[in-house]
């Protein structure tokens, strides 16, 4: 599990870079060696702390794609800088860790993971021309009009609670019990499956802690739907698993899918859990066979599904730079994603036009005997 990679964690670590707060702004600052400005692109995520497990892949899978894109001389002769700093998936330090990025004048926000730091982090830029790029957060609301500034990549949680009702019902598992924590993700997570429950003719039998898995088959559902990290998830599942439930386990794309099913093994034999990006392993598109070969040379093991949206979060940026020209502002930044209609680049594609979401894309991973994901 390139999580666990040693050589990997190092490097990570040395990119939690913060830039001097005064002199001559980041954005336009002059990158050692470099013979032109810097497109600087701030970022705050968990480099530490249980959020890590997916947001340092994210991390490191974004700065994959800028090392390649300055490596080919960058967008107009200027690289590509990404300044991460750890928040260690606190809302109050990623707020704090904006407030330091944007007194350096980046050219946008990018990457932020979990909804509680973006929901914090955005009051610092809602009244400004800064973008916040491809969160890592699942909250409806990040799509919609109280959130003009985000970006996203993926849907969020209802489009997910749709994915998850629609398998069910042709499994004829209408019956449904949600299990969930309570930190401010995963309320919101079980905010949306409550609200799309009805819609879909599920009927929801019962809703309880994750922490007491039991309860849950006293309603006698005929699936299941685990909302939470991947340790409390497995943990939900292997008890379940152990007082002989044997519906359907989902989980949604919080969850972590090859991380939930490295720490299930065998135990999450026939779990579902849900993606907004392709298979890390899916080596037919271009852009996963790019990212396992820049993995691969920077030595950071097999690439997971966290990495891959990292990557591709990456690459739409960039050719949103390349778009601009050599005119790089947070205006044409703006525009260059507004227009962006159908586009393919290396087999995932994005579509802005009329929204402020590049993909519709959802796949469901399944789990299988020997911990592996499949479809």
């Amino acid at each position: 599990m390139v999580l666990k990679h040693p050589a990997a964690l190092r490097w990570a670590r040395t990119l939690c870079v913060l830039l001097p707060l005064v002199g001559v702004p980041a954005a336009w600052s002059q990158a050692p060696g470099a013979s032109a400005p810097s497109i600087v692109l701030g970022q705050s995520v968990a480099l530490t702390g249980p959020g890590a497990a997916l947001a340092l892949p994210f991390q490191q899978g974004a700065k994959l794609h800028f090392d390649r894109v300055n490596a080919a001389g960058g967008i107009g002769g200027r690289p590509v800088e990404l300044v991460t700093l750890d928040d260690a998936g606190s809302p109050e330090q990623a707020a704090a860790n904006t407030q330091k990025l944007l007194a350096q004048n980046p050219l946008a926000l990018f990457g932020y993971y979990g909804s509680p730091q973006v929901t914090a982090s955005y009051k610092l830029l809602k009244d400004s021309d800064v973008l916040l790029f491809a969160p890592m957060a699942g909250g409806d609301e990040f799509r919609g009009a109280v959130y003009p500034n985000v970006f996203t990549l993926r849907p969020g949680y209802s489009e997910e609670s749709m994915a998850v009702m629609r398998h069910a019902a042709t499994l004829g598992a209408r019956k449904l019990a949600i299990l969930h924590a309570t930190d401010s993700d995963s309320m919101a997570a079980l905010e949306a499956a409550e609200n799309t429950l009805n819609g879909l003719g599920a009927n929801l039998v019962f809703k309880g802690a994750i922490t007491a898995p039991d309860k849950a088959l006293v309603a006698k559902p005929e699936s299941l739907l685990v909302i939470g990290d991947a340790r409390s998830a497995a943990t939900a599942i292997r008890d379940l698993r152990a007082q002989g439930f044997r519906g359907q386990v989902y989980g949604f794309s919080n969850t972590g899918e090859s991380l939930l099913a490295e720490l299930l093994g065998s135990a999450g034999a026939g779990v579902v859990v849900v993606r907004g990006v392709p298979r890390s392993d899916n080596s037919r598109l271009a852009i996963v066979r790019d990212l396992q070969a820049d993995a691969a040379a920077a030595k950071l093991g097999k690439p997971n599904v966290y990495m891959l949206e990292g990557y591709i979060a990456a690459r739409v940026m960039t050719e949103a730079l390349r778009r601009m020209g050599k005119d790089i502002t947070r205006t044409r930044l703006r525009t260059a994603l507004e227009t962006m209609e159908d586009l393919n680049l290396g087999g995932f594609r994005v579509h802005f036009a009329g929204e402020r979401v590049a993909s519709r894309l959802l796949e469901l991973g399944l789990i299988d005997a020997q911990g592996r994901v499949r479809e």
